[in-house]
């Protein structure tokens, strides 16, 4: 009884017998789900390259950030800006600055 149930399913009589629509809109059903959840999959997969892409990203910009940084750190330095204006004759001033204080005349 088994062996012949076993080579029923195997010929695909449970796809012709009378209540086989049963059988058939399950097959469907399944093959729905499957495809859904393939898609799916794949939805997800494209979404791990994008995020792990835009990390690269970030990190290059990152990177990037920081050299700007530095050499803005380097053109501030007093010493920089010394070099650069003494071609034009310019030195630092010999004395220091001095508070001008305006008094009001009300």
């Amino acid at each position: 009884m088994v062996k012949q149930n076993i080579y029923d399913i195997l010929k695909g009589k449970f796809l012709i017998k009378d209540d086989a629509i049963k059988n058939w809109r399950f097959i469907v059903f399944a093959s729905f789900l499957a495809l859904i959840m393939i898609a799916s999959s794949h939805w997800a997969d494209e979404k791990v390259h994008k995020i792990a892409k835009l990390n690269e990203q970030v990190k290059e910009l990152k990177s990037e950030f920081v050299d700007a940084r530095t050499t803005l750190q380097q053109l501030k330095l007093e010493s920089y800006i010394t070099k650069k204006v003494a071609s034009r004759g310019l030195a630092p001033s010999e004395n220091p600055p001095k508070k001008i204080r305006v008094k009001s005349q009300q």
